[in-house]
């Protein structure tokens, strides 16, 4: 065999493991991504989650009829803090959410409960802290689906069969969020 037929192949396989590698390092990067958005939601749950126990001992003194409200808000809370995997943290993190949106709705009826400054000030810092997590799940939810698209598409999907690569879930709104909240309005 001559020495140009061993420089033109030595190149092929170069060339070829610098593309595999590369795919590679894309792959490796999208993975990495999701774990970092999902760690960020994290930051953000645990911040609502400490903020809680203040704003349901706030809401105990003047929500005399709303004990199944409060209740509810506290058995969501610790079961996110009972919570291990991905999925099992985000189907909580909704029950949470939709808890807080009841207990804000339900604090309308108590005109003294809206004039206090503390209750007043936990729900606005509630309320940032939702819309940083929503926009966090969007983020989230992009990089599910860039990394999802890659492995399902030629010759991606080549690597990321050969290291086990397999789709992830979409964090999704759960039946509790999507549920209407009660609004009374009194006169």
């Amino acid at each position: 065999m001559g020495l140009i037929p061993l420089i033109v192949l030595f190149f092929i396989a170069a060339g070829l493991s610098t593309y595999l590698g590369t795919l590679y390092n894309g792959l490796v990067a999208l993975r990495n991504d999701i774990d970092k958005a999902w760690a960020n939601i994290e930051v953000l749950l645990k911040q609502r989650h400490d903020e809680l126990p203040r704003l349901v001992a706030v809401c105990q003194g003047y929500m005399q009829y709303e004990r199944d409200t409060l209740q509810r808000l506290t058995e969501a809370r610790a079961k996110y803090g009972s919570a291990f995997t991905t999925d099992q943290k985000a189907l909580a993190s909704g029950s949470v959410t939709a808890s807080v949106q009841q207990l804000f709705a339900a604090a309308e009826n108590y005109p003294s409960l809206q004039a206090n400054a503390t209750f007043l000030e936990l729900q606005k810092r509630i309320t940032e802290l939702e819309n940083q997590i929503a926009d966090r799940r969007e983020f989230y939810n992009d990089s599910i689906n860039l990394f999802n698209t890659r492995i399902r598409q030629i010759p991606d999907s080549f690597v990321a069969k050969t290291l086990g690569l397999q789709p992830r879930a979409m964090f999704q709104v759960s039946a509790a969020e999507r549920a209407p909240v009660p609004v009374a309005i009194t006169t």
